[in-house]
């Protein structure tokens, strides 16, 4: 390949990654529904995207560390804490039954199905039992599963992948060692790889102790001490047995996430921003590699295996694995209702595939295809009728907005309780032993834990709530607190205005959605409600009273809708509901 071409295809690569993942958030939809066929359509219209022409032997190394980064990533996002009781029963048996199922059932039908040898079908079977959190989590975040289910099917996901890929790697040289016939299964090299990435785990995790909390390096550098930590130790791991860089590098995040004393910074825009891209330029590559002339003659066979794996394997594996658990029924049936294959999957079977091919191992040259196909199939079936699935079983939080109400002042607890009438599902929290006391006494729904210490986690989420509205009394509490809570709310952070000759540290110079406009700031709604000002809400049909102002839309559904100072209200539908502060009476 020309200069040019290689130009040409590497900006046509990362401008798919990207424009997939945007437009994907634009419509609301997982990324892969987007990257898997987008990438295909590209590969197959132009070589010029071809990874192989592209990156030639660096390709297969490249994924791997890649793929590596990704799970460090996953493994930063697991509490040891949640992975107790009802959890950990359910994630070890979904593990090794999932392995033992899935693996069993394609070797049993891939020779019928596709009429390769028995050490095709071992291959393509192990290949199939990983899942992975890159694709676990986008479908998880689109259908809002109760925690417990969540929680379940994160830890199998970001647990499986290393676990899958140790044990292609096994399958892979029993293979090869046995002169392309499926060799006896290497215990003895399995157990070493786990071995091996375990010390190459606690290696990085020492590594990035010393460097983040010895050196203490600030967030630059201590995002670049990470991942050329993760990079090091997964290679050298790679470099003594295939695929052990992955639990290497999983092991590491792990440690260093719950590792006491050990503060990881709270936000990694940089990290989180790489490895959102590679999941896109890796989804984008794999599936570029896939010919349609490859995919034809598996078409059909692999529909037919894919409904197996979905409608019995992984039910099955479900049932057994939560037979006797704290789990709910409902829970219970839709873990078995969740197993796309992701990343991982894709990554070893053109690392593999591409081998064994070489090797002349007849039939090797389907598992890529077969697997490209289950992707996508597993990917498409799951993110189309997941959420529905969910809402049918009852274990899907509800669609109803819930704005969190942040502080505790009269004012504030009196505009929950109008704001409740009004038909929205109101939340509070606030810091003050008198402040929460009296949002009890109230009756509302107090929201209990420490907040910022969940809003400064990059992978926590307030349960539920659907938009934050801050109404403390700190004008600089409120102004930190919407910057760094907008990543863990689905949707908007509002807070109120400061005084127009505030002389706080930051919030005079915060931009954010700022509520009510430049006349009604904080302290203004606060004095205009001490002076006995009371907040009403009416249809919005009826004309609004003289004196009263505009706060707040509440639409049929419980959407609260604010008037913003960027925003203007602009009017209201005649079935929705205007929430209005009335005028202050006249002294005497």
């Amino acid at each position: 390949m020309s200069e040019d071409d290689i130009l040409l295809g590497l900006g046509l690569t990362v401008a798919l990654a990207v424009g997939c993942q945007i437009l994907a958030s634009r419509l609301r939809i997982p990324a892969l529904i987007l990257l898997l066929p987008a990438g295909f359509a590209a590969g197959a219209l132009t070589d010029d995207i071809h990874p192989d022409l592209l990156l030639g032997p660096a390709f297969s190394p490249l994924v791997s560390l890649s793929v590596a980064i990704i799970l460090y990533d996953a493994g930063l996002g697991l509490d040891l804490r949640h992975l107790k009781g009802a959890t950990r029963t359910v994630v070890v048996r979904l593990m090794v039954l999932g392995v033992v199922l899935t693996w069993g059932t394609v070797l049993g039908t891939a020779p019928a199905l596709y009429g390769v040898p028995v050490a095709v079908a071992s291959m393509i079977g192990v290949i199939l039992v990983v899942s992975g959190p890159t694709v676990v989590g986008p479908l998880l975040e689109h259908v809002r599963p109760s925690d417990g289910v969540r929680r379940v099917l994160m830890w199998e996901g970001s647990l499986i992948d290393p676990v899958g890929g140790i044990l292609g790697a096994v399958v892979f040289h029993s293979i090869v060692s046995g002169g392309l016939r499926s060799g006896n299964f290497r215990f003895g090299a399995f157990f070493a790889g786990i071995t091996l990435g375990l010390v190459g785990g606690a290696v990085g995790a020492a590594l990035l102790w010393f460097t983040l909390r010895r050196l203490r390096l600030g967030e630059t550098l201590g995002t670049l001490a990470q991942l050329a930590t993760v990079v090091a130790v997964a290679a050298g791991c790679d470099m003594a047995y295939d695929d052990t860089g992955l639990i290497a590098a999983i092991v590491t995040g792990l440690t260093v996430a719950n590792l006491p004393g050990l503060d990881m910074p709270a936000r990694r825009p940089f990290f989180e921003t790489l490895v959102q891209l590679i999941i896109g330029l890796l989804f984008i590559s794999i599936s570029a590699t896939v010919t349609p002339k490859s995919v034809v003659p598996v078409l059909l066979p692999t529909l037919a295996l894919l409904a197996l794996l979905v409608l019995v394997v992984r039910p099955l594996v479900a049932l057994l694995s939560t037979a006797r658990t704290e789990l709910l029924a409902g829970e219970r049936a839709f873990t078995g209702w969740m197993a796309p294959r992701g990343i991982v999957a894709a990554s070893t079977a053109t690392t593999f595939s591409a081998s064994l091919t070489a090797a002349g191992l007849r039939g090797a040259g389907k598992i890529l295809p077969v697997t490209f196909l289950v992707i996508v199939g597993t990917v498409l079936v799951y993110a189309l009728t997941a959420k529905p699935v969910a809402r049918g079983l009852g274990v899907s939080r509800p669609a109803r907005a819930r704005p969190l109400l942040v502080g505790g002042d009269p004012w504030v607890v009196d505009l929950a309780r109008t704001l409740r009438a009004a038909g929205a599902d109101v939340l509070m929290w606030a810091g003050g032993t008198r402040e929460r006391e009296r949002i009890e006494a109230a009756g509302i729904e107090l929201v209990t834990g420490e907040l910022m210490a969940t809003a400064t986690d990059p992978r926590a989420r307030l349960e539920g709530v659907t938009s934050v509205f801050l109404l403390t009394a700190d004008d600089d509490f409120n102004a930190l607190a919407s910057v760094v809570m907008e990543d863990s709310v689905e949707g908007p952070v509002y807070r109120v205005g400061p005084p127009p000759d505030s002389e706080g540290v930051v919030a005079p110079y915060t931009a954010g959605h700022t509520l009510f406009g430049g006349r009604l700031v904080r302290h203004a709604v606060a004095d205009r409600h001490e002076r006995g000002a009371r907040f009403h809400a009416q249809p919005a049909s009826a004309p609004r009273p003289p004196g009263y102002d505009a706060l707040f839309v509440v639409r049929p559904g419980g959407e609260l809708e604010p008037v913003t100072g960027a925003v203007p209200f602009a009017g209201a539908a005649p079935d929705d509901t205007l929430v209005l502060l009335g005028p202050a009476p006249p002294p005497g």
